[in-house]
């Protein structure tokens, strides 16, 4: 259930630090799904997996496996573990809750600028806005709540 879209004064703009310490967060509980999978590779094959088509195989379930953490995360309540005690939520460019294409898009186009050296997020210093590449691709944007977080 995605929360009511809250008003104005209630928040603002995510800055760039906020996003990239909620990613910092985020990418512990990815880690483990990760050990999880390949995991399961291992005990399929018997041995740890070294490339082939195998090994295209795992890296495109690792791909899969954080992108659904993100976009049920976001789908769910507009935020993902790490995003939490930021009190960032991903909100759709007029407020509400963004299509679950948009979020899969955000997630897309958010690989894209990390394989980039990160180039996308970086752009959010440029942006008379504050938004980075996915923010812009996906129509969605990060907000931040002002005041206590909810409980």
């Amino acid at each position: 259930m995605y929360p009511v879209a809250m008003p104005d004064r209630e928040r603002s703009p995510a800055l760039i630090g906020w996003r990239l310490l909620a990613l910092l967060y985020n990418f512990f509980p990815v880690l483990a799904l990760w050990f999880l999978a390949a995991a399961a590779f291992t005990l399929a094959r018997g041995d740890a997996v070294r490339g082939g088509w195998l090994g295209l195989l795992e890296f495109a379930a690792f791909w899969l496996i954080a992108g659904l953490y993100a976009t049920l995360s976001w789908r769910g309540g507009g935020q993902t573990i790490g995003m939490r005690p930021w009190r960032l939520r991903i909100v759709a460019a007029g407020g509400g809750a963004p299509s679950l294409r948009a979020l899969w898009l955000r997630y897309a186009v958010g690989g894209v600028s990390l394989l980039a050296g990160g180039l996308g997020f970086w752009w959010a210093w440029l942006d008379r806005a504050g938004l980075t590449w996915h923010d812009r691709a996906s129509g969605t944007r990060v907000v931040r709540a002002q005041g206590a977080p909810a409980a």
